[in-house]
């Protein structure tokens, strides 16, 4: 398992380091096994700390969590127990669709870009006079997934929505957290199916 810990605005320390790897090592271990991999970041926030996990799984999955507390070692806890949590949910999700595909069998990913542009020129919120600024870009991979695979990706990630390509028909999908806690579902294709 090859997990790195650092720290954003604090010092994760030796024994915070030993603390959050054993904590981590011992969830996973009992749900996924030992080959894994991710990133643990402690961050000192104005009142108490924030643990960041993201663990990728063998399958290609990214779990994330966080968890917040007094101090550092709350945080982490919390953190574990969302990991945990997660980790539970999608080992039960496999169990139940395990007959109908195998995870791996999917077609490959397609590569979208990512772009975060940046809306108003100041901290008055003042737009811009031209178009907005790109200020990040990354590379986001676009998978073929059943609608319920989308939902349990969604629900491993700390992600406000996910876009997949529905392996019931190559369409575009996008499944988001709606405010109320639940899950939604855009299907541009079942519009046009319903009116053709």
């Amino acid at each position: 398992m090859t997990i790195q810990v650092t720290g954003k605005n604090v010092d994760a320390g030796d024994a915070f380091k030993t603390y959050i790897l054993a904590k981590i090592s011992t969830v996973l271990e009992k749900y996924i096994g030992p080959e894994l991999s991710g990133h643990v970041r402690l961050e000192k926030e104005r009142v108490g700390f924030r643990t960041n996990c993201s663990i990728r799984l063998r399958t290609g999955l990214q779990v994330e969590a966080h968890g917040d507390g007094a101090d550092a070692y709350a945080s982490a806890d919390a953190a574990v127990e969302h990991l945990e949590k997660r980790v539970r949910r999608y080992k039960r999700r496999l169990k139940s669709h395990h007959a109908s595909r195998d995870m791996n069998g999917h077609a490959p990913e397609v590569q979208a870009r990512d772009y975060t542009v940046k809306t108003t020129d100041d901290e008055h919120g003042e737009p811009h006079s031209e178009a907005p600024i790109i200020i990040a870009e990354a590379e986001r991979g676009i998978k073929d997934l059943s609608v319920s695979e989308a939902v349990m990706h969604l629900d491993l990630s700390e992600s406000q929505f996910l876009v997949f390509r529905n392996a019931a028909h190559g369409g575009l999908n996008v499944v988001y957290r709606r405010i109320d806690g639940n899950v939604g579902w855009i299907d541009p294709s079942a519009h046009a199916t319903a009116s053709a």
